[in-house]
């Protein structure tokens, strides 16, 4: 990995890569538009309220399932 790929950041949490997540999906369908019905029914649940949950609790428990499938790890702390 260069330097170009971590833009100096070593790591991310995985709430932290959460909100980079939403961000970029938040991003992407703003340019487009907001003309995406399904990306906006997803950005919907996304949000983190301030106790730190998902507005839909499914969703964090599906990021942190794609999180697993892609790391190859068990349970992550947030």
């Amino acid at each position: 990995m260069t330097a170009s790929d971590t833009l100096g950041v070593q790591k991310l949490s995985i709430r932290e890569a959460y909100d980079c997540m939403f961000h970029f999906l938040n991003s992407y369908w703003e340019r487009g538009g907001k003309s995406d019905d399904q990306i906006a029914i997803l950005l919907g649940g996304m949000p983190l309220l301030a106790d730190r949950a998902s507005a839909d609790p499914a969703m964090m428990s599906d990021w942190l399932d794609s999180v697993r499938a892609v790391t190859g790890k068990g349970s992550a702390p947030l």
